[in-house]
């Protein structure tokens, strides 16, 4: 099975980037054959300071091998290294509805938040779904709020097929039910582009200064506490199982602790949780040339694995004569 995920490198990765995809992809390493890359051309869309996107292109890549992407296991590259995704988005343009890409919901999500409206932003779907189609990938991790882009690709597929038969494979998206939308400290979907992220690597001093900004209801310090729609606890549940949930869950019910105090718990949890990865990061971080090495291998790796579906494509739609 072909599995393949894909993170914009537009900021830190935060923990909403590691439990709705990145840990899945982890996971698969050892059953699947599977695919990870920084996308870097989608990150255009947001991060135009092209020396700042060139900079976070190599501190997600990091970021990622710290958090267990294997290179030995996982086909790892940086997308602008293999061209022949913007080749595949070109052709695949041709068969995607303007009315497919008006009703995509991120477009116009972001579009009513201020972001400006262009034609990579439009067009987003379009390059996602040559990311996606250009490997035969079967299986996509995704988040809630990505499910549609994942669809959308397959209704472009299929009218490509349709068109000149069998060639691409019909991906499907694999979502975590517990991990569909990780809440930001606002308790909406956590993202970069709201600006409302806890993210993974940081200062433990800073990190637990963003815990803290995590909006809750006000409740008196003695009474009891609604813990299923509280953002600190449903935070805190992606770190926690069995008894240790449990306990927090009765925490909430007995009273006596503020909301503080559930966000002081959430940071030392936290912060546990990614020591391994951090020690692990330091590595990374202090050999880049290895870190450049390792994209390069997976560049020409990937290269390889799509050579003979954008050959077919080529054939099939006249590119090549």
């Amino acid at each position: 099975m072909r599995v393949l995920t894909g993170i914009q490198p537009s900021g830190d990765l935060h923990i909403g980037n590691y439990f709705g995809s990145i840990k899945q992809m982890v996971e698969a390493q050892n059953s699947s054959q599977t695919f990870a890359f920084i996308a870097n051309y989608h990150a255009m869309t947001s991060v135009t300071d092209g020396k700042r996107l060139s900079e976070l292109s190599m501190q997600c890549a990091t970021d990622f091998l710290a958090l267990g992407i294997n290179p030995e296991k996982s086909t790892f590259w940086i997308q602008s290294d293999v061209k022949e995704v913007l080749e595949l988005y070109w052709i695949l343009s041709s068969f995607t509805p303007m009315g497919l890409l008006e009703r995509a919901h991120s477009y116009k999500d972001k579009t009513a938040r201020g972001i400006a409206s262009n034609h990579s932003l439009f067009s987003y779907p379009a390059l996602m779904a040559a990311d996606i189609l250009l490997f035969g990938s079967e299986v996509v991790p995704v988040g809630k709020d990505q499910i549609q882009h994942v669809e959308m690709t397959r209704d472009i597929a299929t009218k490509f097929n349709n068109k000149y038969g069998d060639i691409l494979t019909i991906p499907e998206f694999r979502v975590q039910e517990e991990v569909q939308t990780v809440p930001g400290i606002d308790g909406q979907k956590m993202s970069k582009s709201y600006g409302n992220i806890v993210n993974i690597f940081g200062a433990e001093k800073k990190q637990l200064k963003t815990i803290k900004k995590i909006v809750t209801e006000n409740v008196a310090m003695e009474e009891p506490k609604e813990f299923q729609n509280c953002n600190v606890y449903n935070m805190a549940k992606l770190f926690l199982e069995g008894e240790n949930l449990i306990a927090l869950q009765d925490r909430y019910k007995a009273g006596g602790e503020g909301h503080g105090h559930f966000k002081v718990y959430l940071a030392e949890v936290m912060w546990e949780y990614f020591k391994e990865f951090r020690d692990k990061r330091k590595y990374y971080e202090n050999n880049q040339d290895e870190v450049r090495e390792i994209l390069n291998m997976g560049a020409n790796k990937a290269k390889d694995i799509a050579l003979p579906t954008i050959e077919k494509i080529r054939n099939v739609t006249g590119i090549k004569y």
